[in-house]
């Protein structure tokens, strides 16, 4: 029985690595026919969904409940919103909406956005991401242009996902996406394949911030709603997103869900958990915002001024701990001293 489950699982791990490979063509011939066949001149859209009367009610129902600014999302989103019967962490790639909007007027947004799946799709199948393949992905003609080009992807990709291109071995030149938060399986919360999540998680600690250190569910929800994400529609990056963000992300300690004290009927809100503070702050989320909607931190002035009294205050701590470790540390050097260079002892 063992050796049957052994040779079962070994051939299963074969036939992914063989998708994976098959895959991996697919991307750089996918990459060819961009360059070959002339883009198309329509933007991409979202998908309609059963309730996109009601969608466009709750979005324009958003921006008058939710005590947030309007909400930039960036066009490449669509890249990336699935469909009404998408996966989450198994679907499957698609090459076909690689051509981005106004891909047709530069050519270089093109080479951008083939580099951005490339990427993606290394991080989905958890493969190392080499110097030498991503200058390879691009067409030879604009590889001078490649730095500009990656650091386009890297902007976009940090604004969606809320990941980072870092290099993670000099000797090979390979890189990773890493998540700025310390989620799970690099951002993804689940075992397995899959995307990052931390892009929303710190969308939704933004919005709490933004309404005052605690947002209603509701509030939440015509956020969410406004990037076409549903209660109860799985969404192929998110999953379930009700379950990732009630359950998941409350027991990673990262949100807190409960209920409005004495609201009846009941209503819940969202506040930050204590892994939020231990691992962000305030200033370093209205930073992650501001970038989002394509301006500075200072635009949010309430909230700006309170992310800086915030690091007044931890710059302030930093330093009576600092003054007091360094009172004990100068009289046990000094004491220390003594007793190395005693003249006695000579």
């Amino acid at each position: 029985m063992p050796r049957r489950h052994k040779g079962k699982r070994h051939n299963n791990q074969k036939r992914q690595r063989a998708q994976d490979e098959v895959e991996s063509r697919r991307v750089f011939e996918a990459a060819d026919t961009m360059e070959e066949e002339p883009p198309s001149s329509s933007s991409p859209v979202l998908e309609d969904n059963p309730e996109s009367s009601s969608a466009t009610e709750t979005s324009s129902t958003a921006q008058e409940s939710c005590r947030v600014p309007p909400i930039y999302i960036p066009s490449s989103v669509a890249l990336y919103t699935g469909s009404e019967d998408g996966q989450d962490e198994e679907y499957s790639w698609s090459y076909e909406v690689l051509p981005p909007e106004n891909s047709c007027c530069d050519p270089v947004t093109v080479e951008v956005t083939v580099l951005e799946k490339f990427l993606l799709y290394k991080y989905r199948v958890k493969q190392p991401i080499l110097w030498e393949d991503m200058l390879n992905i691009v067409n030879e003609k604009y590889h001078r242009y490649f730095a500009d080009i990656l650091k386009k992807v890297s902007e976009s990709i940090e604004v969606l996902f809320a990941a980072d291109l870092k290099e993670v071995d000099s000797t090979r030149r390979s890189y990773d996406l890493v998540s700025k938060l310390k989620l799970p399986n690099n951002g993804r919360v689940r075992p397995g394949r899959g995307l990052p999540k931390t892009g929303l998680l710190m969308n939704i600690l933004a919005v709490i911030f933004l309404n005052g250190n605690r947002a209603s569910e509701e509030e939440i929800w015509a956020f969410l709603n406004a990037m076409r994400v549903f209660p109860g529609r799985k969404h192929y990056i998110y999953g379930e997103p009700r379950k990732l963000i009630t359950k998941d992300l409350v027991k990673l300690r990262y949100l807190e869900y409960r209920q409005v004290p004495n609201s009846d009927p009941p209503c819940y809100e969202f506040l930050w958990g204590p892994k939020a503070y231990a691992e962000t702050n305030k200033m370093e989320i209205l930073k992650f915002w501001a970038k989002v909607n394509d301006t500075v931190p200072s635009a949010f002035t309430p909230q700006y001024e309170e992310a800086l009294r915030e690091e007044e205050e931890r710059s302030q701590a930093r330093g009576a701990a600092w003054a007091g470790t360094g009172t004990r540390g100068r009289k046990y050097s000094m004491a220390t001293s003594t007793r190395v260079f005693n003249p006695s002892k000579l």
